[in-house]
């Protein structure tokens, strides 16, 4: 559904109008308009306290690109900011200087101390008003789980918190920030998280954290068509965000093989057919669905790479109102299914290695919503276990999970005027999302390039206001 008000706002009336009532001016996203699309384009600054350990290789990144790069030069908290590499030019960041920047990026990896958190005021102090509309801000830390001694998990932490705050300020630019937390020798496992935050790609996911853990590095891919060669199941997949991932692999380069239930079989091959990938009928609360679904893969491709569960169901009342069959229903398509068809793949030996598991929770399973007991515990599990999984998964297989905000989808078209409305204000970037939004955020945990991206969940959400 189009949204009215963002197109009245920016026109010139319109955004006179706005600012003259104190209403939100959310400034239009830009997203990927091309598969060949560099990750990052215009000028960027990179910067790095003392000690840092990833600076090196977030150069060898952006060098790649055909952005012109800067390190920060100045106050001696930035001086390993040099390390950056050579394409990168210096730049004194206290200078007066008419250009701004797409992007800025902080390697914060060495801060052991609460005081040494200084550089990141005297990297983003005189550069912020800088960063251009649709800018993005990414700041590079060590996971505090893995910090010895208190002070240096104090310093780690602090940046969870400062990411958070910097990106509600940019939000009305349409800008977002980023963190990824990084273990001990993990730099090499940064090359696809640092692409998609910096990129077109991202458009909607602002304060977010990821972990970025050990991996054996992954091999060039095409960048174009990163999931040549694989095969993905996508459930749910006949309309809606369920569609747009499809579309999405199929873009990549996958092979897609998509599931719906047989009422919906005729959207869902239009979905297929357009992207030549194969379409799969199936009520995935059928006790037979795991064996079908694995029957149907094992003839068809003799295996899988990726899974996508994002078949989900809402059907909402207040507890006290509710039916035990909308309990049950809401439990078994959101929770229970995933698991079992997980189960039946390993069992079988039909999830290659190297695969990706990707699952769908929601803002409600962090938050709670009302009316939505069923559906607010059902994606919490989802949570619980991803987190669980992702510690006991071999063979370089991965499981991570996407939390949607507002996506602009038929479902919430049919919302009432005004809880329409507030689901896309009280985000960040006072706006919905795109069902393509989450679909890129699947793309980047597909990527051959994420090994070392395992049991997390991010939020595709604008950066909500509710919940965590």
């Amino acid at each position: 559904m189009s949204d009215l008000y963002l197109k009245i706002v920016n026109t010139p009336v319109g955004k006179t109008a706005a600012q003259s009532l104190g209403l939100p001016s959310p400034a239009p996203l830009k997203r990927l308009k091309r598969v060949d699309q560099p990750f990052i384009e215009g000028d960027v600054l990179i910067g790095a306290g003392n000690g840092a350990k990833a600076i090196a290789t977030l150069g060898s990144v952006l060098g790649a690109s055909p952005a012109n790069l800067f390190h920060a030069t100045g106050p001696d908290t930035l001086a390993e900011s040099s390390q950056a590499g050579n394409k990168a030019k210096p730049f004194e960041v206290g200078a007066n200087s008419e250009g701004k920047f797409s992007a800025l990026v902080f390697d914060a990896t060495g801060l052991k101390t609460p005081q040494d958190l200084r550089a990141l005021y005297d990297f983003f102090h005189p550069t912020i008003r800088k960063l251009a509309a649709n800018g993005r801000v990414l700041v590079i830390g060590q996971d505090p789980h893995t910090c010895r001694k208190a002070p240096n998990a104090a310093a780690q932490q602090a940046l969870e918190g400062f990411v958070r705050a910097v990106g509600k300020e940019i939000g009305k630019k349409g800008s977002t920030a980023n963190l990824a937390w990084i273990a001990p020798n993990a730099e090499n496992q940064l090359d696809s998280t640092v692409r998609f935050f910096l990129s077109a790609r991202s458009a909607y996911v602002s304060g977010q954290v990821v972990r970025i853990g050990k991996a054996e590095e992954a091999r060039a891919t095409n960048p174009v068509a990163p999931l040549t060669g694989k095969v993905a199941l996508v459930t749910g997949a006949s309309r809606g965000i369920g569609a747009a991932i499809a579309e999405t692999l199929a873009r990549d380069g996958a092979t897609v093989i998509g599931l719906d239930i047989p009422p919906a079989m005729e959207e869902l091959q239009k979905v297929t057919g357009a992207i030549k990938g194969k379409a799969l009928a199936c009520d995935i609360t059928d006790e037979k669905a795991p064996k079908l679904i694995a029957d149907f893969i094992e003839k068809e491709t003799g295996g899988v790479d990726f899974v996508v569960h994002n078949a989900g169901i809402t059907r909402d009342k207040t507890l006290g109102n509710m039916p035990e069959h909308f309990w049950d229903m809401t439990i078994a398509v959101n929770l229970t299914a995933e698991e079992l068809i997980d189960e039946e793949l390993a069992e079988r030996n039909l999830m290659r290695d190297n695969g990706r598991i990707v699952c769908i929770s929601s803002i409600s399973g962090i938050a709670g919503n009302f009316g939505q007991t069923n559906y607010s515990c059902a994606k919490s599990g989802v949570i619980g276990y991803v987190e669980s999984m992702a510690k006991h998964l071999k063979n370089g297989i991965t499981i991570n999970a996407i939390a949607p905000g507002f996506i602009e989808t038929q479902m919430t078209a049919a919302m009432p005027f005004t809880i329409r409305e507030a689901g896309r204000r009280m985000n960040s970037l006072s706006q919905g999302g795109h069902p393509l939004d989450v679909a890129e955020a699947i793309a980047w945990y597909c990527n051959p390039a994420s090994a070392g991206v395992n049991g997390n969940v991010v939020r595709v959400c604008g950066q909500s206001l509710i919940g965590k």
